[in-house]
């Protein structure tokens, strides 16, 4: 339960603008692939969101917070979902032709995971830098 918390406090030191842009946009836009999995699209955004969630879970557990670290996995699934998602678009690849709204997810989703990838190069560049201190661990350790 501590680990839990020290989690908890970590996001919670983050700036606001941040807490906000993680829950209210980045995390509900990814987890749209999940009602969209009859979609091509729905699918690959699906499995990305999958794999930075097992990937970010352990590293949150592991620095007991938001390490820069949790970038690295970003970069990996949401590069060449960018890609997958102007070539589906462009009808490059899957099945048949784009409904109207896997067209509306995909463009929402290459503009904010390309914001969100923006972000994560700068984290990712920073923490292979030496950067490795998780926001909030100072002040929950003293606590």
């Amino acid at each position: 339960m501590q680990r839990l918390r020290a989690i908890y406090h970590s996001y919670r030191s983050l700036p606001l603008w941040v807490q906000i842009w993680v829950v209210v946009i980045l995390m509900p836009v990814n987890a749209a692939a999940f009602f969209l999995l009859d979609t091509w699209l729905g699918v690959a955004a699906a499995i990305a969101a999958v794999f930075v969630v097992i990937t970010n879970a352990p590293i949150m557990w592991a620095t007991g917070g938001m390490s820069r670290l949790m970038s690295v996995p970003h970069l990996v699934a949401w590069y060449p979902l960018q890609v997958l998602i102007v070539m589906r678009l462009a009808e490059m690849v899957g099945s048949g032709p784009v409904s109207a709204t896997e067209w509306w997810f995909g463009a929402i989703l290459f503009v904010i995971n390309g914001i969100s990838l923006v972000f994560d190069t700068v984290d990712s560049w920073r923490w292979l830098k030496g950067e490795r201190e998780v926001p909030g661990a100072e002040s929950w350790s003293a606590s």
